[in-house]
């Protein structure tokens, strides 16, 4: 590995960056996602029976166990609940705002991934026509075409491509991955708030 990476020049470097930090973006994402999952349905049922027998106090301290985004902006809308009464206007707003900063929190590492898939291939091709160039003004140098010398030459040049093609294609995928995870927990989201503020707007607990 190390006789390839110096085959491969100084364009090696900075792919090993984007390697090594978009390994580093989806091993967090995945324990960001891992600590966010939660049994929705059995969630939302055992919050209502709290709050119906327990109060607004309780159900708060109910999603304040639970380390889910789902339950942050569930605890937002009880907290305000509780300050406003049964008004749904702001607690609809409030659940709004601390969806958006959840979102943020869930697409969080996403746009890092989708520039790696781009740049890495072109810091690849860069790093070939660099190489080309090295190889064809070795030919210049020797004073007549070799076959072996010209072989050597693309051979090596050819490495950053191979390697920048081969760091963006997992990141593509992983960002695909990440993407549909985020998109489920945002409309994951919209569907618990709804069953909350109708909650409690009818049950007026």
């Amino acid at each position: 590995m190390v006789e390839f990476f110096e085959k491969g020049g100084i364009f090696m470097w900075p792919l090993l960056f984007c390697g090594i930090v978009g390994v580093g973006f989806i091993i967090e994402r995945f324990i960001s996602y891992t600590l966010a999952r939660i049994n929705l349905q059995k969630f939302m049922l055992e919050l209502k029976q709290t709050i119906k027998e327990k109060g607004i106090d309780e159900g708060i301290n109910y999603c304040k166990t639970n380390r889910s985004p789902v339950a942050r902006i569930l605890e937002v809308g009880l907290t305000t609940y509780k300050k406003v009464g049964p008004y749904r206007d702001p607690v609809e707003e409030a659940i709004s705002n601390a969806g958006s900063v959840e979102l943020a929190f869930l697409d969080r590492g996403l746009p890092v991934l989708a520039a790696i898939t781009t740049i890495a291939p072109i810091i690849g091709f860069l790093g070939t026509v660099a190489g080309m160039i090295n190889a064809f003004d070795a030919v210049a140098l020797a004073g007549e075409l070799k076959p072996t010398l010209v072989a050597s030459g693309i051979s090596e040049a050819l490495i950053t491509t191979a390697t920048g093609l081969t760091i963006a294609a997992p990141m593509a995928a992983f960002h695909v991955y990440f993407t549909s995870r985020s998109n489920g927990y945002s409309r994951n989201m919209e569907t618990v708030a709804t069953d909350l503020i109708t909650f409690l707007m009818e049950e007026k607990p």
